[in-house]
């Protein structure tokens, strides 16, 4: 399990210097046949059909990703009470998102024992490497199921204490179920980032986290809060190890990477959706609005080079984007020092 501390930093180094992060879920789960039309969208999975998920990571770790993120996005306990589910019932819907994940990890590594090879004929990536499970926390707006955590406009919920308190039981849960890092995801405002910091203070989180905003302009987070702001609150905190963005059209990073840069000496992380609109109204993507993934990973070198450490991708992005992100740094990340 990786500590709090230099932990991160040792992690990338033993990774050649960048990590690969996972690429989009759900997208991937629909793919797979999950029927995601409900206010839990991935999450539903852990009731249904956890053993999709369990594929889906299974993908990623195949297609080269250093990082996978649990099934637990959208995964509340508030969420899960509204559908009928008790609260041991809901926490134990929680933990089964970190396990899942572990499940997949251990299979790989199976995998990779049996295979002679690093790579195979069939364009798997099977090799021995540390592979770390980070758990999901999506913010308030991803328990709304409105689109909200695309604008950070909670109405009369903009409140610090209640967004603690919403946050508090669900986040202990995960951290205390195995996983290597905590992934504070699609961060909308200021309020929320800085409710998580305080979190992982007050109830005495062991383990690190990240804190991942999204932008849709390029310059602030989409609740149009200063994105210098925000990333000072992770600075801040001893027990965030990692800042950066994700959900947010590629076109946009390279300058939120310089702008991370200027308040944050942490590594940053950079997952990028693929471009596409989504359209809260009609809970879909909107066609042919995103790049191709020839695009996407034609930015990756671009973002490494002013300072990403963590790439991957989010929601549309899938398997082939990920092995292509790998392959492209391939190239570039430096020898990885042996495992101990």
């Amino acid at each position: 399990m990786v500590q709090v501390g230099t932990a991160m930093l040792d992690f990338l180094r033993h990774c050649g210097g960048v990590a690969v992060i996972d690429g989009g879920l759900a997208t991937e789960l629909e793919r797979h046949g999950a029927n995601l039309n409900d206010p839990l969208w991935s999450a539903k999975c852990l009731l249904t059909s956890p053993h999709l998920i369990r594929a889906v990571h299974l993908d990623y770790l195949e297609a080269g990703a250093d990082i996978i993120i649990t099934a637990s996005y959208q995964a509340t306990i508030q969420g899960f009470e509204n559908k009928g589910y008790s609260l041991e019932e809901s926490e134990n819907l929680l933990r089964k998102s970190v396990e899942i994940a572990l499940e997949a990890r251990e299979l790989y590594y199976s995998r990779c024992s049996e295979s002679f090879t690093d790579h195979n004929p069939g364009e798997k990536i099977l090799k021995q490497r540390e592979i770390l499970v980070a758990a999901s926390v999506g913010s308030y707006g991803a328990y709304l199921a409105d689109g909200s955590e695309y604008s950070g406009d909670y109405g009369d919920a903009m409140d610090l204490e209640f967004l603690k308190n919403f946050h508090r039981r669900r986040v202990k849960v995960l951290a205390d179920s195995g996983p290597d890092l905590i992934a504070f995801e699609t961060v909308p405002n200021k309020l929320e980032a800085q409710a998580f910091a305080m979190l992982l203070e007050e109830e005495e989180i062991n383990i690190p986290a990240w804190l991942s905003f999204n932008s849709k302009d390029g310059v602030n987070v989409v609740s149009g809060d200063s994105l210098s702001e925000c990333v000072a609150i992770a600075e801040s905190s001893d027990k965030i190890v990692a800042v950066g963005i994700n959900c947010t059209p590629p076109r946009f990073i390279r300058d939120l990477i310089l702008s991370i840069k200027k308040v944050s000496s942490k590594p940053i992380l950079i997952y990028p959706n693929s471009g596409e609109s989504y359209d809260a109204d009609r809970k879909e993507w909107v066609q042919n609005t995103g790049v191709s993934d020839r695009d996407f990973v034609s930015y990756v070198n671009k973002w490494c080079e002013v300072g990403a450490s963590l790439v991957g991708g989010c929601c549309r992005t899938t398997p082939h984007t990920i092995r292509s992100i790998y392959k492209t740094l391939s190239s570039t990340r430096s020898a990885a020092p042996p495992s101990s």
